[in-house]
Parts: structure tokens; C-alpha cells; sequence
């Protein structure tokens, strides 16, 4: 037994070895040992060091050789470097539907000395690297990235397109050179960045849905985050609404999710209602919920600032999902007058 596990732990101890650069390159260090994996389910990829012009091809093959997956964290410490490669790796990450942090790499543990590790720092080509990713967590602690800022007009082509590709704001790297600083990078806060569009911490924008199918009104909420995608749609009934949540996680997950759960329900501002025991199915890669929602609580919905479903288990943990919904308030409330109308007519 020994003599076949060792080999293994070995072949993992070395996994987490960052390759062999010159001063002046992109160091890249893998971590896809089995604890990594185990708790975050996907390898962690710490890139720091300038940029050189090479590092996408070396990042690339990685990719192709399976040791970067679709999905890895990237976490990301430079001091900048060449733009055209910065990009490229955005372009990769983009592929790929990782997801960008700031971070610098695990130190080594040895006997008798502390490892601490510093405050990371992302500038220029490496912010640029930064937008490629799908989910992009903001700068927190002491850590900090900077964009270049161009005058309204004058940022170079390439550098447009990339933004445009990467569906940042036109007027988000502008702000500073409004203001008329002289400072020719833009360090924002973690609560500009996601203000700015610079960064989601983990989730896309929410997408509110309101139409009519076959002269009912209907409305859909859904919105993708590095855990899945997750749904909240409601159709207009008699007295109420026919309420339905998917949260797909993926096939075996969402097996597990359900087998393990004795209570079910949805949410409104942190509070629970339309509670029941179980409740929940696992239907194709989702957990299912259904409930007919109360056409006298419907305007709760409409007010609501934050919706979700979940499931809980015996030990008490929850599983599910959570939209703010502010931002679609109008929707809301287009929804619950039609519904109330409808009501009002079959009434």
C-alpha cells in the first residue's frame, strides 16, 4: 500500500512547482494537488512577474497540455509588461471562463521559518490580463491593480477593441482623466471596480424577462455565476403565480443537493416563506422548486430587495442562490400590476 501511494504525493508535491523563467518573464505556478482540488474544485494558477511577450504561448500550452482546465482561478501579480501579451492572456482566460483575482503565489514551508505572504499588485498589462476573466473578484486588502487611463477618444485601437471584446464600459478607464489628475493609472477601490463593471465577484449581471406567452404574463430572472446558472420564473394563475426556481449546478450535484435535503423554500430580504418539508427535485442538471406564490403576497416580490431559493439539510447547511434585485425594480413591479390585472379580470 505504501510503496503505490508515495509515488502519488510525490507526483502532487511537484505539481505545485511554478516552472523555471528568466528575471524578466512570467513566472507560472500550478497548484492542482488534491487538497486544492478538494476545496475549490479547480486548480488554482498563480502568473506574477512582468509579462513578457512569450507568456501567452507558454500560458497556452498549459492550457492544451490540461493542466490550466476551463474554469481555473488565476491569480494574478505584475508589475506590467507588454500590453499585446496582457491581452492575449485575457483572451485565454475569456476562452477558457476562468476566473481573475489578485493574489501572490503559496511560499514554500519550511522548518522553522514563517511564510507571509505580500499584498499583490496588477498594473497596466497585467489589469488588462485582470478583464479577461469571466468572474473577476476585486482587489481586497492591501492589494491593489491599476488600469492605464486615456483621454476620452485617444486610448489606442487595439487597446478599444480589447475592452469592447471584453464588455467593459467605454467611459470605465476614462474616469480619472476627467477629473483632470495627472496620475496616468486609475487604482480603484474594490467598490469602483465593481461600480465600473471592472469586476462582478463571481457573477454576471441578473436578466430580467417580462412577456406574455399565450396572453398570460410571465417573468424570468436569471443569472450566471461561477456556480451554475440559476432561475426564478413566475407565470400568472388564478389567484396567484405558478413559481418555479432552477438552480443547475450539474447533474450529479443537484442528485446529491436533493437526497440530502429535509427542508425547502424561497426568500425574501433573508426571510424565509413558502416553506415546505423536502420540496425540492432534481430534475436534468437543476434543483427544482415549485410553489403557487400567493396573489395577496405577490407585491412583496415587487418591493423585494433580495429574492433566492434554497434547500437545507439535516446538519442544517443550505444550498441554493440568491439575486439582488433593485436593479430590475421596474420589471417587478410591470409583472405584479399585469398579474394583478389578470386577476382582476378572471375574477
Amino acid at each position: 500500500m505504501t510503496a503505490c501511494i508515495t509515488p502519488v504525493h510525490q507526483a502532487a508535491a511537484q505539481k505545485s512547482t511554478p516552472e523555471k523563467v528568466g528575471p524578466n518573464q512570467l513566472a507560472m505556478q500550478v497548484n492542482d494537488d488534491r487538497m486544492t482540488l478538494s476545496m475549490a474544485r479547480v486548480p488554482q494558477i498563480y502568473l506574477y512577474g512582468p509579462i513578457d511577450s512569450d507568456a501567452p504561448r507558454r500560458f497556452e500550452s498549459l492550457v492544451k497540455s490540461g493542466r490550466i482546465p476551463n474554469g481555473s482561478d488565476i491569480y494574478l501579480n505584475s508589475p506590467g509588461g507588454s500590453v499585446d501579451a496582457g491581452m492575449a492572456l485575457g483572451r485565454l482566460f475569456r476562452q477558457g471562463s476562468m476566473i481573475t483575482h489578485l493574489g501572490t503565489p503559496r511560499l514554500p514551508k519550511r522548518s522553522g521559518t514563517v511564510s507571509v505572504n505580500k499584498a499583490a499588485i496588477c498594473e497596466g498589462a497585467c489589469a488588462y490580463a485582470y478583464l479577461g476573466g469571466l468572474y473577476r473578484w476585486a482587489a481586497s486588502g492591501s492589494d491593489r491593480i491599476g488600469f492605464p487611463t486615456y483621454p476620452p477618444q485617444h486610448a489606442p485601437e487595439q487597446v478599444n477593441a480589447y475592452l469592447k471584446e471584453m464588455d467593459i464600459g467605454d467611459a470605465a478607464l476614462t474616469a480619472a482623466s476627467a477629473t483632470g489628475t495627472a496620475d496616468p493609472i486609475l487604482w480603484p477601490s474594490a467598490d469602483e471596480m465593481i461600480a465600473k463593471g471592472l469586476a462582478n465577484n463571481g457573477r454576471l449581471d441578473l436578466i430580467a424577462t417580462y412577456k406574455y406567452i399565450q396572453g398570460v404574463p410571465y417573468l424570468e430572472l436569471k443569472q450566471d455565476d461561477r456556480n451554475g446558472e440559476h432561475k426564478i420564473a413566475l407565470l400568472c394563475k388564478p389567484g396567484g403565480a405558478e413559481l418555479t426556481t432552477y438552480d443547475t449546478i450539474g447533474t450529479v450535484r443537484a442528485r446529491q443537493t436533493v437526497a440530502r435535503a429535509v427542508h425547502s423554500y424561497f426568500e425574501i430580504n433573508q426571510q424565509e416563506t413558502l416553506a415546505q418539508q423536502a420540496g425540492a427535485s432534481a430534475v436534468d442538471q437543476s434543483v427544482v422548486l415549485q410553489r403557487i406564490y400567493p396573489l395577496d403576497q405577490l407585491q412583496h416580490l415587487a418591493s423585494a430587495q433580495a429574492v433566492g431559493a434554497w434547500v437545507r439539510d439535516r446538519n442544517g447547511i443550505r444550498y441554493g442562490f440568491a439575486f439582488e434585485v433593485g436593479g430590475v425594480r421596474k420589471v417587478l413591479n410591470d409583472f405584479y400590476n399585469a398579474c394583478s390585472y389578470a386577476a382582476q379580470r378572471h375574477s
